[in-house]
């Protein structure tokens, strides 16, 4: 079976922005242009196709990115609606390693919003196009020129305007196309109907000053066409749009367009600017990976149907009748419904039982997946998020996805015992569709802790567990886990008589106490001369310090970093027992551990900030408050990175007070760096 589109025409774009911006109702109306939807839902309404989920229905959101397949004009459109939430930054993460191109959405009252900025970074570091769509050109407040200022100041990009909007708020009827210089007018009741006509008189000159700032921008980046231009030569507009085309595949700009998603007006257009200006997989070209012998050599495969199979997971969900669900991204070569394939991540076989092409959650059966697709595939067992599946004979591994480490944690347990085991399995499922969920049993608590990017992160996965797995669960806050160690060198005898039916038992040691080095744990060292104790009851004088040393003297903490030295015996052949060597030996440990200026620490981690620099003196005054060093102030990007060691007990609902203090803009990472002397039981 041949593909029914050829691999130029297919475009695989992500559609992302601040939440509430519009994403998804532009979605709508795109599948209701290309006849996949015959009635355009309302996100307002619950109604819309992409957003499916119970949760996104009540809350207006979207949650997870939706996969959905259309065609415009002969060309076949793969589309990602991603979610808007901070807290679901890593469904943009995984879609925008396998897409080719994006739309960047900005409502054109608010212009560029927090998330905005957060993906818009995120696509640049998997160098992905895109084009601009403003949304909301008919709301009170919309300025198009301001939103273009926006993305030059705040996300140091290059937008290029290719239309003007005619008129805005109410007033907002339609467009101009500035390489045709003609205007797109709307009907007024409903957008879906436009038609084509001269440039408004009275915007003549704004028209003809703003296709200059595009021609210009535009030649820049193509020394033949500034030749040109600088020689006086009128330059055709299929040779502008090749060339815009050439300068947004290299991110050297973005094409900008404008609209209302809500009132039908512009999505046409946008439609057409995606097959115009963002690429095919053929633009982007030779898919780079590593041999899977020698991880340092690079192999490379073409997009085309006769190379190698090679694709990759992004995305595994759970879907209510037919499974597990892996979304992949095929990359080169073919895979028929039924064929056998290769994980090289985790170097399992897996096999194609069924191929579907998902429209959010309705499913169509393929016999057959080409270079260039996105598909789902049902009841693989082995593979997770990241994975590169491949041809056995021909493996290759592709570079897997970073995802952000989770920073907020919650302790859960089972309403009912019976509840308890199926609570575990629910959160193993909910891990393996999201890598920044993560969940362990606490060793010392034996609470279950779940881990998330922010507090709505973790509350939609507990309200799945209750909906979805039928596992209502009790939600509580996890103990910092705390240790103890000591500050001074001390030492003290422990000694073990007893007689007992007969039999006498004897042990007599002294054990110094000393702090040893950070991260090195509890240690021991034997400084008696040679034969003053043989070495069965050494043995038994060690397990008995060490398991002294387990329970601090202050609260009962585990103690850490100590060593335990063995520096005098006392020893009758007669008598001697491995049992009275170790309680000996516990006991002088214990009472040695007492002297020694003992400390309560409590973990601390190294947090990175990245905010802009506008907030740069609230956060460290934030960080001050928390009891954190701020360890240094960096740049990135048009963004500031402040880094610091802060208390974990300090750290609970930081990610909230954070988007207040940068009003949503700032985001951060931390990881476990180690233990310090706790100044005060927080």
């Amino acid at each position: 079976m041949s593909r029914s589109v050829d691999i130029g025409l297919v475009r695989n774009i992500g559609i992302m922005a601040h939440i509430d911006a519009g994403k998804t109702t532009t979605t709508e109306r795109i599948l209701y242009y290309t006849g996949v939807l015959h009635r355009m839902g309302e996100v307002h309404e619950g109604t819309a196709f992409t957003d499916y989920m119970e949760q996104e229905k009540e809350r207006g959101i979207t949650i997870t990115s939706a996969a959905v397949t259309c065609t415009w004009q002969g060309h076949m459109i793969n589309i990602i609606d991603t979610p808007g939430h901070v807290d679901f930054t890593a469904e943009v993460q995984r879609s925008l390693r396998v897409l080719d191109g994006a739309i960047g959405l900005f409502c054109a009252v608010a212009g560029v919003e927090p998330q905005s900025e957060t993906v818009w970074h995120q696509a640049n570091q998997y160098h992905v196009p895109r084009i601009a769509f403003v949304n909301k050109m008919d709301r009170v407040g919309a300025n198009f020129l301001r939103v273009l200022e926006m993305m030059r100041t705040r996300l140091g990009a290059t937008p290029v305007a290719v239309q003007l909007p005619i008129g805005a708020e109410d007033t907002f009827v339609g467009v101009v196309d500035l390489i045709d210089r003609r205007a797109i007018v709307f009907d007024r009741d409903n957008g879906e109907r436009f038609e084509v006509r001269d440039v408004p008189a009275d915007m003549v000159d704004s028209v003809n000053e703003a296709r200059q700032a595009l021609v210009e921008a535009i030649v820049e980046h193509d020394d033949a066409l500034l030749e040109r231009y600088l020689s006086g030569d009128d330059i055709e507009a299929t040779e502008l749009r090749a060339a815009l085309r050439r300068a947004t595949l290299h991110l050297k700009v973005t094409p900008v367009f404008c609209g209302s998603a809500f009132k039908n007006k512009g999505v046409q257009q946008l439609l057409d600017g995606v097959l115009a200006y963002l690429p095919s997989p053929n633009d982007v070209g030779y898919t780079h990976g590593y041999n899977v012998k020698d991880h340092d050599v690079e192999e490379t495969r073409k997009p085309t149907d006769g190379e190698a199979f090679s694709a990759l997971a992004f995305k595994i969900i759970t879907d209510p009748f037919v499974g597990r669900l892996t979304f992949v991204r095929i990359y080169s070569g073919t895979i028929k419904a039924g064929e056998q394939l290769y994980n090289v991540t985790n170097d399992k076989k897996e096999r194609a039982g069924k191929i579907l092409r998902m429209s959010a959650n309705k499913r169509e059966e393929l016999d057959a997946a080409y270079a260039g697709d996105i598909v789902a595939i049902p009841a693989m067992r082995f593979t997770r998020t990241g994975d590169t599946l491949c041809d056995p004979k021909q493996p290759l591994l592709l570079e897997s996805i970073r995802f952000s480490e989770p920073v907020i944690n919650q302790a859960v347990e089972a309403k009912t015992l019976a509840d308890q085991d199926k609570l575990t399995e629910s959160l193993h499922r909910l891990s393996e569709e999201d890598p920044t969920f993560r969940f362990h049993t606490d060793a010392e608590s034996g609470q279950i802790i779940i881990s998330g990017v922010g507090e709505l992160h973790l509350e939609i996965l507990v309200d799945r567990l209750k909906r979805e797995f039928n596992v209502p669960v009790k939600v509580g806050k996890p103990q910092v886990a705390y240790r103890e160690t000591i500050t001074s060198v001390a030492r003290a005898e422990g000694k073990f008589v007893r007689s007992n039916a007969g039999k006498n038992q004897f042990g007599q040691v002294t054990i110094e106490v000393r702090p040893n080095d950070s991260g090195k744990g509890l240690e021991f060292s034997n400084e008696l001369a040679p034969g003053t104790l043989p070495e069965l009851y050494v043995k038994s004088v060690e397990k008995g310090a060490l398991e002294a040393l387990k329970v601090g003297p202050l609260s009962g903490y585990p103690m850490i970093d100590i060593v335990a030295v063995l520096v005098d015996a006392a020893y009758n052949e007669e008598d001697a027992t491995e049992t009275a060597y170790a309680v000996a030996s516990s006991i002088a440990a214990k009472d040695a551990s007492r002297q020694a200026s003992p400390v309560i620490m409590e973990p601390v981690f190294a947090v990175e900030v990245v905010t802009p620099e506008d907030y740069v003196g609230e956060v460290i005054a934030d960080l001050s408050s928390r009891g954190g060093m701020v360890q240094g102030i960096s740049q990135r990007d048009i963004l500031q990175v402040v880094t610091a060691l802060v208390p974990l007990s300090q750290l609970f609902g930081y990610v909230t007070q954070l988007r207040s203090l940068t009003q949503g803009r700032g985001s951060y990472t931390m990881h476990f760096h180690g233990y310090e002397p706790a100044s005060h039981r927080r």
